[in-house]
């Protein structure tokens, strides 16, 4: 899929990244659209090579396109110029008008995705990264946020999704932008919920599209439902661990070895192991226990004798 070869690209780039402490006019280097000068403010000619490389591997998502002080673009970018159900990856670039070449120094914020439900009248928001960050050292003029969309666009309603962007101390701001949520493909399902007492927690599945056939590292992140339920879903403060059992449901449900749960880790996601040991579709059980081991979540058994909060995940 094209994730996975995103990933090899992303793997090339850590070898070969260059000294970017040049005076930015490297020789030999051209690159479409971009003018390479001394700018400070701009990619050197290796750091603009690198950001233009990448941004080849994604692509535009139009209605989130803005202009900051006349002087400014920025872009943002999905994987594949959409959005689905669950787990989004979204990129962010600035440019300056006069050269096309990227900024580095840029910020986006109030990352905020509301769905208005028409029939209801009421509006809700989703799970989100907070801030956009750098996510590699050899692309430091791209942003990387996320988003894990709850429902899909359709007659029950409709999704916006608005920003706040720093540009060089210029200020800009996208609001309620217009964007449409795909359902996911039959055989995938990346995001569930599960409630502790009053509270509502989700689930999001951050890197399906990247498995194969053998041992992958299985990452996650937990949301938390806001009060109001127009703020953005931030990360749950409260620490977990998600124990899973996957199985295949075509194939007599049976499981895999060498599977490990998914702990908490620094950078606020869960990671854990799962083995896949062929391609199909592939129902990941999940138990979910406090951090005093208790279960709080799952761990039931349903007529098939195992837990009905799961992922779907086919490969």
């Amino acid at each position: 899929m094209k994730v996975k070869g995103l990933f090899l690209f992303l793997s090339a780039i850590a070898l070969t990244s260059c000294n970017s402490n040049d005076d930015g006019v490297s020789a030999g280097i051209e690159i479409p659209g971009i003018t390479i000068t001394n700018d400070i403010d701009c990619c050197t000619a290796e750091q603009a090579l690198q950001a233009y490389k990448f941004l080849e591997t994604v692509k535009i998502i139009p209605t989130l396109t803005t202009e900051v002080d006349r002087k400014y673009n920025v872009y943002a970018y999905t994987r594949t110029g959409k959005f689905h159900i669950g787990y989004n990856e979204v990129f962010f670039v600035a440019t300056k008008k006069s050269s096309n070449n990227y900024i580095k120094d840029f910020s986006i914020t109030g990352l905020t995705p509301l769905m208005l439900m028409t029939k209801m009248k009421m509006e809700h928001s989703t799970p989100v990264s907070g801030n956009a960050e750098v996510f590699n050292d050899n692309f430091p003029a791209i942003k990387r946020a996320w988003v894990s969309f709850i429902m899909s666009s359709g007659e029950s309603g409709s999704w916006t999704l608005s920003y706040h962007v720093d540009v060089l101390g210029g200020k800009g701001d996208v609001n309620k932008a217009g964007i449409t949520v795909d359902a996911l493909p039959d055989g995938q399902a990346w995001l569930k919920s599960f409630k502790v007492g009053d509270d509502t927690y989700f689930l999001s599945l951050a890197n399906a599209s990247d498995w194969k056939t053998g041992s992958n590292v299985i990452r996650a992140y937990i949301s938390k439902k806001s009060t109001p339920i127009t703020t953005p879903y931030a990360l749950a403060e409260e620490s977990f661990t998600v124990d899973i059992d996957p199985r295949m449901p075509d194939m007599g449900n049976h499981t895999s070895p060498d599977n490990r749960p998914l702990t908490p880790q620094a950078d606020g996601s869960y990671q854990g192991t799962i083995n896949l040991t062929m391609t199909g579709l592939w129902r990941i059980h999940l138990t979910i226990r406090d951090a005093q081991g208790h279960v709080v979540a799952g761990g039931d058994n349903q007529s098939s004798g195992y837990s009905s909060l799961f992922w779907d995940v086919t490969i």
